[in-house]
């Protein structure tokens, strides 16, 4: 199963990403950007120490499973 997770954004601005696969080092990820109406998809890796960083300070947060099957 897919997890995704929002990303602290601006005003206007949707920000998401998908973990595609787990490794030992961390998560690849998609990461999802809408603003204004335009969307920016792209593929990226994040180390396992960034993205603990990232969920302690709340810049990130896992969706709830049953808002997933909305999106």
């Amino acid at each position: 199963m897919i997890k995704r997770y929002y990303i602290k954004c601006g005003l206007n601005q949707t920000a998401y990403f998908d973990i595609l696969e787990q490794t030992a080092e961390g998560y690849r990820v998609r990461i999802t950007r809408t603003s204004n109406g335009y969307e920016k998809t792209a593929d990226e890796f994040l180390d396992n120490r960034l993205f603990d960083t990232c969920l302690k300070t709340g810049y990130i947060f896992e969706m709830k499973e049953s808002a997933s099957s909305v999106a």
